[in-house]
Order: structure tokens, then sequence, then C-alpha cells
């Protein structure tokens, strides 16, 4: 078992409050638990992350572990988003998340992804919304896609993820046809620093 980090004030209490939450049911039930979860520990402040998640990397947006369940039910990682940083269009790998602002503001846009005949995928935005600092939104497939992005111009946003499991690979969509469809690559994630 991973041992809590001693410079992360307020993470045994939400591992606790996670432990909790994903026994709650069935995946929309496990995520408006964890929603909730989300946003009291976010909108009162009480996660004090270490200094080494909240750095921006110059070239994509950073992904690191904070947290795995020994029992594989959840992974939480923490997200920094340099000014201008976003994702492709993309899923969560069949997972359930919900994903959470610890401090900026995430342009968050959603899809609807239908494959076509042919291979490619007609990708449709259904949805946009501007998430701030404390609150929390819950992704269940196969409505998950999306995009996220850094909305602040100059400043590093920061976000937590919960997955149901660990998020090791997902699909991304990038435009691919001269008519606007796009076509399906798989893409590994991994961690940094």
């Amino acid at each position: 078992m991973k041992a809590v980090p001693t410079d992360c004030p307020g993470l045994a209490d939400l591992i606790a409050r996670l432990d909790r939450s994903v026994t709650a049911g069935d995946a929309a039930a496990i995520t408006t638990a964890v929603k909730a979860d989300l946003e009291h520990v976010l909108g009162t402040g009480t996660l004090q992350l270490p200094a080494q998640f909240t750095v921006a990397r110059p070239d994509a947006y950073a992904r690191r572990l904070l947290h795995r369940d020994p029992a594989g039910r959840y992974s939480a990682i923490v997200m920094t988003w340099g000014p201008g940083q976003g994702t492709a269009v993309h899923d969560h790998g069949g997972l359930w998340c919900v994903e959470g602002v610890v401090d900026g503001e995430i342009a968050v846009t959603q899809y609807l992804v239908e494959p076509e005949a042919d291979g490619y995928f007609r990708v449709t935005q259904i949805g946009a919304l501007l998430a701030g600092t404390g609150s929390a939104g819950c992704l269940i497939p196969p409505t998950d896609h999306h995009v996220l992005a850094n909305a602040r111009p100059a400043k590093a946003s920061i976000t937590l993820h919960v997955y149901g499991g660990d998020l090791d690979d997902c699909k991304v969509f990038l435009p691919a046809t001269p008519d606007g469809r796009y076509a399906e690559t798989m893409k590994s994630l991994s961690f940094n620093e």
C-alpha cells in the first residue's frame, strides 16, 4: 500500500471519502458521491498539494499520480495545465471519471462522437462550460468524449481527476479529412516526475 505523503494536508481525508464513495453502487451513484467529495475538499481548500504537483511543463500538461487505491477501485491524478495547454477530443478508456478544479479555470467542451462506415468519426460539439476552482463534473462512458483546456491566459490551472481504476490509455480523435471527419488513435498515458 502506498503511504500517504506527509507533505499533502487533506489527502488522508480525501482518501477516506473516496474509499467510502466507491462503494456507493453503480457508476452513476459512485460518480455522484465522488463529485460531492471533490466539491467539498476542493471548495474548502483542505487539500494542499505538494509544490511539485503544481509546476507546469513547457511542452504539454503534466500528469501526476496522487493516490492509487490498493484494491484497484480508483486512482487520483493531478494534472497541471500551462497557459494554452489542453487535450484533443478523447475518452476515458471505458472508466468513469470525476474531474475537479483545484486552482484556476478549465474550459470543458463536450462532444458526441459517432462512427461512420468508412472508419472515420463525426465529432459534434454538444456542450461547453467554464469550470472554476472548487467545481467538479462526472463522466460516465459512453458519453465521456470531451476536451479540457486551461482557460487562464497567463497562469497555470490545476485539476484533480478520479478514475474508476487505472487509466493507462484512451482513445483520441484528431481531424483527418477535408470534410471535417476525425480519425481514432490510441494514446498511452504515463506520469510525469
